[in-house]
C-alpha cells in the first residue's frame, strides 16, 4: 500500500514494544518519520534506535498518557510537524481489579489513557488532517470492549466507547479524505500479556504476533471503522447474542483458563 497519504510524520503512542512498535517499524521501512510516545524510556529508546537505522528521522518522547498534563506535552511536542497519521495504541488495563476492591483512582487512569487523552489527541491531530484534506487514524481496541467480564468491568467499557467513538469518527472524517481504523486486537503475544501471566498455551487458544496484527492494521486502515484482527471475527460475532447472560457467563469461563484460574 501507498503511505503518502499518511507522511510525512506519523505520532505512535504506546510505541514502545508489542503491536506499538512493529507499527514503529513497518512505518520506518515505509520512509515515515517518527513520534514514538510512551511511559518507560528504555524500551522507547530500543525502538527508536531499530527506526533509525531504517533511515527515518525518529523523536521519542516518555511520559505518561494518564496524566494531566500529557495532552499539552505531546501536542507542544510536535509542534512544526506535519503529522499524517496518528497511531493510538495505548491503553492497557492498568487496574485488573474487581470493581469493588480497588480505588477509583485507579480506575480513572484507565478511563484517561483510553478516554480523555485519546479523544484530545485525535480532535488535535484530526483537525489539522481535514485541514490537509488527508490522514490516518487508527485506534487500538480490544475484544474485551464486546463483553462484561470480570476484573474488566471498567476497561471493558473503555474499550466498547473506543469502537462506538471510532464508528461514528469514521463517518464524519471519511468525506474529508481522512481515514479511521479500530483496530481490535485478541489474544496478542505482546509483552504487556506476557507479563499479566496469561496462558497462551490453552488449547484451542488462537494467538496472535504483534507484527501480524500491526501489519493488518496498516492494510486495512482504508476499510474502516473496524478491523478485527488475528482471524477472531466469527468469535465476535458470536458474543453479539442477544442471550447475554449465556454469553457472558461462557466468556468468563475461557477467560478463567486463560489466566490460569482452572
Amino acid at each position: 500500500m501507498s503511505f503518502a497519504k499518511y507522511g510525512p510524520w506519523a505520532v505512535v503512542a504506546g510505541g514502545s514494544e508489542g503491536v506499538g512498535a512493529e507499527f514503529a517499524l513497518l512505518l520506518a521501512d515505509a520512509g515515515i518519520n517518527l513520534v514514538l510516545v510512551a511511559r518507560n524510556p528504555e524500551p522507547l529508546e530500543s525502538t527508536a534506535r531499530e527506526c533509525r537505522r531504517r533511515g527515518v528521522e525518529v523523536r521519542t518522547l516518555p511520559t505518561d498518557l494518564a496524566e494531566s498534563g500529557a495532552v499539552e506535552e505531546v501536542t507542544s511536542f510536535t509542534d512544526g510537524l506535519e503529522i499524517g497519521l496518528l497511531i493510538y495504541n495505548a491503553g492497557a488495563n492498568t487496574a485488573s481489579a474487581e470493581f469493588l476492591d480497588a480505588d477509583l483512582s485507579a480506575f480513572q487512569r484507565v478511563i484517561d489513557v483510553n478516554v480523555t487523552t485519546m479523544m484530545a489527541l485525535v480532535q488535535h491531530y484530526g483537525r489539522s488532517m481535514v485541514d490537509r484534506r488527508r490522514g490516518g487514524i487508527v485506534l487500538v481496541g480490544s475484544m474485551a470492549g464486546y463483553l462484561g467480564s470480570a476484573r474488566h468491568t471498567v476497561y471493558g467499557g473503555v474499550k466498547a466507547f473506543g469502537r462506538i467513538f471510532a464508528e461514528g469518527l469514521w463517518l464524519e472524517l471519511r468525506e474529508h479524505n481522512v481515514d479511521v481504523l479500530e483496530l481490535v486486537l485478541g489474544v496478542t503475544r505482546t509483552p504487556a500479556m506476557e507479563r499479566a501471566g496469561l496462558n497462551f498455551d490453552v488449547p484451542g487458544l488462537r494467538v496472535a504476533e504483534p507484527a501480524d496484527v500491526a501489519r493488518e492494521g496498516l492494510v486495512q486502515l482504508g476499510n474502516g471503522p473496524v478491523w478485527i484482527a488475528g482471524g477472531n471475527a466469527e468469535d465476535l460475532a458470536g458474543r453479539n447474542d442477544p442471550d447475554r447472560a449465556t454469553v457472558v457467563a461462557g466468556a468468563h469461563r475461557r477467560m478463567r483458563r486463560l489466566l490460569g484460574a482452572d
